[in-house]
């Protein structure tokens, strides 16, 4: 297990520091960092002197290996737009971002469990063929469609939401949460519903097609044989098995669904690190893109090494391969 972990940290490094060379050169090749701190009345001795003190004439591996110690100290630069540190940008937009996604995914991994199951169970009833045809709306039509059909209906003409931003927020420290406030968390429930249609559409399908195949499998007829009841058999035993592909597929997806709620934080308005990316990308401001791109891959990378990690929790024959593979 430890050797298993250590090679998924390597793994992970090798990604970052990938990840870490793109960000650096989009600060070196997308744009001039200096044109944005001078004003046009410059003399031209002086943007020298400017691009000296910030060492933008070192050589390409000194400047890279500078950007990598600012990026371990979370240092990258001052926003070209608003002026100010990207490290305060981000981490004062964050809250937002984090409770948009993990509302979400609660939303889509519960919903989704739940009715994955039951269409499973119940292959043929009705409710069941309503249920994976209703599903359909979460894979075809695209997220911001959801959210103004959402923002028409709920917000519109039934006035019970509201249409945009995060209400009412209160300051616990450094995180501002919007949980503690009914304003607050009546602005969360149209952004996170529609953010978690795309997820629970695809967990459900996972978890009733994965359900399926795990019932036909022969030790599920033996526990019948053996008189095991229905409940026993179906959340006991199929259950538990069919959860290693939906552990995957909800790890990853929380990733996405922090790296690409852009589109949803956008049609609501919601002041997350997506809607601040897009307001960077119009400007092309450099240094929050490059940090965003960084803060991204490190959130898939400790996602991925969590799900790999909760596979020897939740799968034994994995465990049993680790130790013989040890050997």
């Amino acid at each position: 297990m430890v050797a298993f972990i250590l090679r998924r940290l390597f793994q992970s490094f090798i990604v970052m520091l990938v990840v870490a060379l793109i960000s650096f050169m989009l600060f070196r090749y997308v744009g001039d960092p200096v044109a944005s701190l001078v004003g046009q009345d410059t003399r031209l001795h002086e943007i020298e002197e400017l691009r000296q003190r910030l060492g933008l004439n070192d050589p390409f591996y000194i400047q890279f290996a500078r950007f990598i110690g600012n990026a371990l100290r979370g240092e990258f630069g001052i926003s070209y737009r608003l002026q100010q540190p990207v490290t305060e940008l981000i981490v004062s937009r964050l809250p937002a971002t984090i409770e948009l996604a993990f509302a979400s995914a609660l939303i889509a991994l519960v919903f989704g469990v739940v009715l994955g199951v039951f269409t499973a169970l119940k292959p043929g009833s009705f409710a069941s063929g309503a249920i994976m045809t209703l599903s359909l709306i979460g894979v075809s039509l695209p997220t911001f469609l959801i959210g103004i059909g959402l923002i028409y209906i709920f917000a519109v003409e039934l006035q019970w939401l509201p249409s945009f931003g995060r209400g009412q927020v209160t300051e616990l420290g450094w995180w501002r949460t919007g949980l503690l406030t009914e304003s607050g968390r009546r602005s969360l429930i149209l952004p996170a519903i529609t953010l978690s249609l795309f997820q629970l559409t695809l967990i459900m399908r996972l978890v009733r097609a994965e359900m399926l195949e795990v019932l036909r499998q022969d030790y599920i007829r033996f526990a019948r044989a053996r008189g095991l009841s229905k409940r026993a058999i179906n959340f006991g035993h199929a259950l538990k098995n069919t959860m290693v592909p939906v552990i995957t597929i909800t790890g990853l997806q929380l990733g996405s669904v922090i790296a690409f709620s852009i589109v949803t934080e956008t049609v609501f308005q919601w002041p997350g690190v997506g809607s601040l990316f897009i307001n960077s990308v119009q400007v092309v401001d450099v240094p929050v893109m490059a940090a965003y791109l960084m803060f991204i891959a490190f959130v898939f990378v400790v996602i991925n090494l969590i799900v790999d990690i909760l596979y020897y929790a939740v799968d034994p024959r994995l465990r049993v391969h680790g130790i013989g593979g040890g050997k």
